[in-house]
């Protein structure tokens, strides 16, 4: 399993990276968020990398920018949640800096503060 995406009560977007995540799992992610959302909402999201997050299989083609270019204003913020180890490869990969919606990393031990700042 490397990626599952569910919304909470409050309408924030859970998405848990486990082991070693593969493309193709987080593009079922992706358009599984997409279809839910209505034509002219814009979600919140919430990443937590689990402990045994390993990274990303590295055979795949991560350049691919479609789901950024298509949908990548439909975000509204990013919080994620993990091992100190994995912040800057995470900002990263989310695109932080280069999105209009702001990304921010919290350590694991501070998912009520991560809960708190997607407001």
């Amino acid at each position: 399993m490397g990626a599952t995406i569910q919304q909470d009560k409050s309408g924030i977007w859970v998405l848990r990276a486990s082991g070693a995540l593969r493309k193709e799992e987080l593009d079922v992610v992706q358009a599984d968020c997409i279809r839910v959302l209505g034509p002219h909402d814009d979600a919140k999201l919430l990443v937590i990398i689990e402990k045994d997050f390993c990274g990303w299989v590295g055979d795949e083609v991560w350049n691919d920018m479609t789901f950024f270019v298509e949908h990548g204003d439909r975000i509204a913020k990013i919080a994620i949640v993990g091992d100190p180890k994995w912040e800057s490869r995470m900002l990263m990969f989310t695109g932080a800096g280069l999105r209009r919606a702001p990304v921010k990393y919290f350590a694991e031990n501070h998912l009520a503060e991560a809960y708190a700042w997607l407001g």
